[in-house]
């Protein structure tokens, strides 16, 4: 059977693959397996829960919080909340645990559910598993005074808002930003934070209906972010995806400004101001290999991970290191939170705006983006695409006709059931050509 943990929790369709039912278990299987593992110290646990703005997160977030409850934890239920504003509480309050009821930057008819551990970090593999076997076991039941208790959170919009503006160094009085919340979790707190840091904020996709949750919005559909950009004669955009763990950004032309190009800025700050441990920063394979050449040329290393951001930050943690990310948005600033954190990394980057005197897309300049052709096979084997000799063949034959030009890159994706082919080139003629050829291989090979 596949595993029930993806790359980022468990996702699926809302009433269908995540069902009330299975929060309940997901959050009693959570709370057992941590507290076998000694995580709750043996003192009566503490947890934290929030969701975004998705009609189906009423139901799922009070199935998690009566599980946790009936597994004798006490529950703090923030409601809407961003994914990093859940983990900074987890970590600022020294709470057991958190719960984020979020599907992150898909359709608003999905939902997902992922945990974190005391710390605010989430949980490893080996933990996951471990709820997920446990999943339908027999259990002896608090009763009385045992059972936990559920109790609104006041106050956390408020505490994660104040945590942004406090760590930045300095006012973005004078700048003006457009915000496009994508009708999610930081339509509240995104706007207000960007207010408090000083900045004038215009903002889009910021509609309290969750059934319009990255609709056409958000950092997966930048199009009316750059309308908006200038049509306000802004000096940047920035895009929050569902859950506002990831942002992108567009410049004062609406030229968008991905994920790389924000690390790359970033990392230079750091390094400018002796704040970048080992000179090194930590990306996924997917990130561009201009990254890897620009980051080259003003001393600094990349180290590489698999794709997701929890990967991300077990390099980071590992090596010690200040900063990584992905080319998606996700971006995690070590210094201030343990995930990625979409509002984070707006702020930090108005704030080199500022510092410097330069426009986004100077900055964005440090780097040459390489061509490259990403496409999504939709109705194929993701298991079967990794192993099927054909398909291998074809990608080796097509890494010895790049060389040193280009790369390629074929993985299933841990979210959505489809087989990412990536192709980087000299030519966005070449990188579109190999890609569809490979994706037509795919498609042949191991078609459902």
């Amino acid at each position: 059977m596949a595993r029930l943990f993806g790359t980022d929790g468990v996702r699926g369709r809302a009433n269908g693959d995540i069902t009330a039912e299975l929060a309940v278990e997901l959050s009693v299987g959570a709370a057992h397996v941590l507290g076998t593992l000694g995580a709750f110290g043996g003192s009566r646990p503490r947890a934290i829960v929030a969701r975004d703005t998705r009609p189906s997160g009423h139901f799922l977030s009070a199935a998690v919080c009566a599980g946790l409850a009936s597994a004798g934890v006490d529950v703090f239920d923030a409601e809407v909340l961003p994914t990093p504003g859940l983990a900074h509480l987890v970590q600022s309050t020294s709470a057991d645990l958190g719960v984020m009821i979020s599907a992150s930057h898909n359709p608003a008819p999905d939902n997902g559910i992922k945990f974190f551990a005391r710390g605010g970090t989430k949980l490893p593999d080996e933990v996951e598993d471990a709820i997920e076997a446990r999943l339908g076991e027999e259990w002896d039941r608090p009763e009385g005074s045992d059972v936990g208790t559920i109790t609104r959170y006041e106050g956390a919009i408020d505490a994660y808002v104040e945590h942004l503006v406090a760590t930045l160094d300095r006012s973005l009085e004078g700048l003006t930003v457009v915000a496009d919340c994508a009708n999610g979790a930081a339509s509240e707190t995104g706007p207000l934070a960007l207010r408090r840091a000083g900045a004038t904020v215009h903002v889009i996709g910021d509609h309290g209906d969750g059934g319009l949750i990255n609709d056409g919005v958000g950092s997966t559909h930048l199009g009316p972010l750059q309308t908006a950009v200038r049509e306000h004669g802004a000096d940047i955009g920035v895009a929050f995806d569902g859950d506002a763990d990831r942002c992108l950004a567009v410049d004062a032309d609406g030229e968008i400004i991905d994920g790389d190009q924000i690390m790359g800025i970033l990392a230079l700050d750091l390094k400018e101001k002796g704040r970048l441990h080992d000179d090194t920063l930590v990306v996924t394979v997917m990130s561009n290999l201009g990254l890897k050449l620009a980051m080259r040329e003003h001393g600094i290393l990349l180290g590489q991970t698999a794709v997701g951001d929890r990967y991300v930050l077990e390099e980071m943690n590992l090596g010690g290191y200040s900063i990584g990310g992905e080319q998606s948005g996700h971006v995690i600033i070590a210094d201030h939170a343990t995930t990625g954190d979409g509002e984070l990394t707006a702020l930090h980057l108005l704030q080199r705006i500022a510092e410097t005197g330069r426009t986004a897309r100077e900055l964005a300049d440090v780097m040459t983006r390489m061509p490259q052709a990403l496409i999504n096979v939709k109705d194929v084997d993701k298991a079967r695409a990794t192993i099927d000799r054909g398909v291998l063949d074809a990608v080796a034959a097509a890494e010895a006709e790049l060389g040193e030009t280009g790369r390629v890159l074929l993985r299933p994706s841990g979210t959505e059931p489809v087989v990412r082919v990536m192709v980087e080139a000299p030519s966005d003629e070449v990188a579109s050509s190999v890609a569809e050829r490979l994706a037509t291989i795919v498609r042949d090979r191991v078609a459902l």
